[in-house]
């Protein structure tokens, strides 16, 4: 009698638009590896590039999902200071780790790098294989729902931090979804002020408002007086683009003070082009940050925050599909604008 391998159901991206649910075998983990059972998997806008095919489309067919969190499964050899059964979550970045750039823990721009979920199979399925080093243990009452919103926190900390958010300085943050809202409530919770948050959706701008927003604007004609009403006339001393508009990147410059800053976080398509007039860069000043993942320090950083419970959570956990009606679940994050926030739970 031949002995048949466990399986698992993995949601697969053959195509853009395309999800079919496929049962695999339970990955086995190799040296220095473990496999961790997915509780919970949040589905967010790089997500959706990758269903739309702006994104990681060379590596399809894909399991995508990176913002995780579940209980280890299984060990691989010369794996220490885990254990079966344990609550966890990951850093999804993994570099070749001998790089310049691994070398000084600049991780994402490692030639090499990879992402779980976005350039290889990641947590819309019963399991993931992650290497250990990457695996971080979670308080034992932290539920999984909250659990998996630290991977997008850890990339609202990140953001922050190399945009050098200070203390008392306004920020303006172009959209208010749900990484817009985290950009909110962050700067609040840095002691950041006055807070601005912009979106033509009333409802997430009033959301954005109760999270901590000191002011809230839908209305893009009055976007810049409110801005500079609140900051004096000069501008916010930081805008952060969180949406991915070449447009909102051009508003970004005519919005920011003299020597303020420039926090570049909304993914745009490929081809978008974010006309720069150089000389106004150069005469007013300005700083132009990148900032595309949270990894390392940023994911305890936010994770921290969770289990403090300093961040408003309840509306991004509100809303779950399971795995197998993933697909419905894309497109209800994508057109439905009240799940604010959308989960698949196991």
């Amino acid at each position: 009698m031949v002995a048949t391998m466990p399986t698992m159901r993995a949601a697969v991206l053959v195509a853009p638009h395309r999800i079919e649910i496929e049962q695999r075998p339970i990955p086995a983990p190799g040296p220095g590896e473990v496999v961790i059972r997915v509780e919970r998997c949040g589905i967010c806008g790089t997500d959706l590039h990758i269903y739309n095919g702006h994104y990681s489309a060379d590596r399809l067919p894909l399991v995508p999902g990176h913002e995780f969190a579940g209980r280890i499964a299984s060990l691989g050899a010369g794996v220490a200071g885990l254990a079966e059964g344990q609550k966890v979550i990951a850093d999804i970045n993994i570099g070749c780790g001998h790089c310049f750039y691994c070398r000084r823990n600049e991780i994402l721009s490692c030639a090499a790098v990879e992402q779980l979920g976005i350039h290889r199979d990641g947590a819309f399925a019963d399991y993931v294989r992650v290497p250990a080093r990457l695996v971080i243990p979670l308080p034992d009452d932290m539920p999984f729902e909250i659990a998996a919103l630290t991977e997008p926190l850890s990339c609202v900390v990140r953001t922050a931090r190399r945009s050098r958010l200070q203390l008392a300085e306004s920020v303006l943050v172009l959209g208010a979804g749900p990484i817009g809202n985290l950009h909110v409530q962050l700067a609040r919770l840095m002691g950041a002020g006055p807070v601005i948050a912009a979106d033509l959706d009333r409802a997430r701008a009033a959301l954005a408002k109760e999270c901590g927003a000191d002011a809230v604007v839908s209305d893009p004609a009055a976007l810049a007086d409110t801005v500079r009403g609140l900051t004096g006339g000069r501008g916010a001393d930081v805008v952060i683009e969180s949406v991915g508009s070449a447009r909102l990147y051009g508003e970004a410059l005519s919005l920011v003070r003299p020597g303020g800053r420039i926090a570049a976080f909304g993914l745009t398509p490929a081809d978008a082009v974010w006309s720069v007039p150089p000389l106004d860069i150069v005469l007013r000043e300005i700083g132009v940050q990148g900032s595309v993942a949270g990894m390392g320090e940023d994911m305890h950083t936010a994770l921290h925050l969770l289990a403090l419970g300093r961040i408003r959570t309840a509306p991004f956990t509100r809303v779950t599909y399971p795995l197998t009606d993933l697909d419905a679940a894309i497109r209800a994050f994508a057109g439905d604008r009240t799940a604010f926030k959308v989960q698949i739970a196991a």
